[in-house]
Formats: C-alpha cells, structure tokens, sequence
C-alpha cells in the first residue's frame, strides 16, 4: 500500500510508474488498472459469481418446484408455503445474512451465503410455477384425460409445456436478483464481484474497481436474462415470448 501524506489509501497494484500514473492520479477509470487484474482478482470473482448464482437458482427452483406441484394437487398447501417464503423474501438482505451467521454450523461461509441466496429464490419460482400450472385451460387438460392420458403424463406431456413461459418467468427474475444479492453476500463469504466492490468502497478513492467490479454485476445479470429469454423460446416455439 502507498499512503499519501494527504489523506486516504490508494492500492499499489504494481506494474511500471507509466502504468502506476492513472492509479496516483486517482482517475475515474484506469484500463491499465484492469488488464493488470483481470486474472488474479476480477475473472477468479466472476466465476464465483456465477457458482454462487448458479447453485442458489438450481437448489431454489429444486425446491419451489416440488412445493409447487404439491400445491398444484393439494391446495391447501398453498398458503403455508407462501406465509413461510414471503416472509424469507421482505427479510433485509443483510439482517438475514447476520441472523444466519449465528445459526451454529453455519457462520461465514458459502453454506451460509447460498441458504440465504435460495430463500429470496423461492416465493418467486413458487408462485410463478403455480400460476402456470392453474392458468393451462381445463379443456386441455379434458382432452388430455379423453386421449387416454394419467394425471402423471398429463403433467409432464401438457401441464408443465404449457406453464414453460411464467416458469421461466420466475426462473429469470429470480436470477436477476440472485446476482444482485450476491454482492452483498461477500459481507460473509469473500467471494463473488461482492468481493472486490467492498474493497473498492473501502478504499473510498479509488473508483476504477467499484466501476469495474460493479459493471461486470450488471453484465452479468443482462447476459444471464438474455439466455433465459433464448431457453424460453427453444423450449416453447408456439409461444411469441415478450420480453
């Protein structure tokens, strides 16, 4: 670290006195500055992004799905399920955080990051999937048991293609937030572009790896969006998606 006499910390992050110069003028944006760490500090923090977002969305739709269908056939489960998981999903990001580091077992750790990812998932896949499922017309599902079809393959053949468009709806809202939760995740589990944010805002001066780090969230979450619109469209070519 190099300290000036004047006032705050700004990151020696090496390289030449040329390369050094945008970082000592505290510039709003240094290239030099990324290409430098692109390797050792943002592309290792995008990958754990993309775990993070990943393993939560997987385990959350796992689990929303399953309750999910329960309600599709049982209706009374419907309101337990949206009591518990509208309380987990107005739940302030960090208090939840916090309360789940004191959960024994648990503490500042992945674990920890990813139970509180999957509860912000799971109101929103939950109601979109059964919204889905009760939306498919009753006339299809009477053409379906005329054609000879059981409850078991009327739901994989007719219910469940049928419901494709508000699943996926879910599936990418709930990705969306996802990564932008993620980031304040790294407050318990030192991964993800969260990481490199909060460093940047320690350094209070330094803006490049706050603009960075930042953009690359933003990226992320409008790439992630896209390929879910794209899935949508491959796994539903009778429907015209809007977006």
């Amino acid at each position: 670290m190099i300290v000036f006499a004047s006032g705050p910390v700004i990151p020696n992050f090496g390289g030449s006195s040329a390369a050094y110069a945008c970082e000592r003028a505290n510039r709003l944006f240094c290239p030099n500055w990324v290409s430098q760490n692109w390797s050792t500090v943002l592309w290792p923090a995008l990958r754990q992004h993309v775990v993070l977002t990943v393993i939560a969305v997987v385990i959350g739709f796992g689990i929303s799905t399953t309750l999910a269908l329960i309600a599709y056939r049982r209706g009374w489960v419907e309101r337990p399920v949206v009591i518990v998981t509208s309380i987990l999903y107005t739940i302030p990001s960090l208090a939840l955080f916090e309360l789940l580091v004191g959960v024994p077992g648990l503490g500042l750790s992945r674990t920890t990051a990813e139970v509180a990812l999957v509860s912000y998932t799971l109101l929103i896949m939950f109601r979109n999937t059964l919204t889905g499922l009760r939306e498919v017309p009753a006339e299809v599902r009477d053409a379906a048991a005329g054609m000879g079809m059981g409850p078991m393959r009327s739901l994989l053949r007719v219910d469940l293609p049928l419901a494709m468009p508000a699943i996926i709806a879910g599936v990418r809202i709930a990705t969306v937030t996802v990564i932008s939760l993620a980031t304040v995740a790294a407050l318990i589990d030192d991964e993800g572009l969260g990481a490199p944010i909060l460093q940047a805002i320690s350094n209070e001066v330094f803006k490049t790896e706050l603009i960075v780090a930042g953009g690359m969230a933003i990226a992320l979450a409008l790439l992630a969006d896209g390929l879910l619109v794209l899935l949508q469209r491959a796994l539903t070519p009778w429907t015209k998606v809007r977006t």
